[in-house]
């Protein structure tokens, strides 16, 4: 018989740096450049959520 796990919600801001941090290591971008162009949703998908 499986047991529940403790499911630990991720918060937006953590997924933010994850994501800005493994771009920036793929184009040679800094990570707070990167991260703030994910904040500032001036994307082709904009109306898409995270997560």
């Amino acid at each position: 018989m499986k047991t529940k796990s403790n499911i630990t919600k991720v918060s937006q801001s953590r997924l933010y740096r994850a994501v800005a941090s493994s771009t920036a290591i793929e184009t040679g971008k800094t990570t707070a450049e990167v991260e703030a162009k994910l904040k500032a949703k001036k994307s082709r998908f904009s109306h898409l959520t995270l997560a």
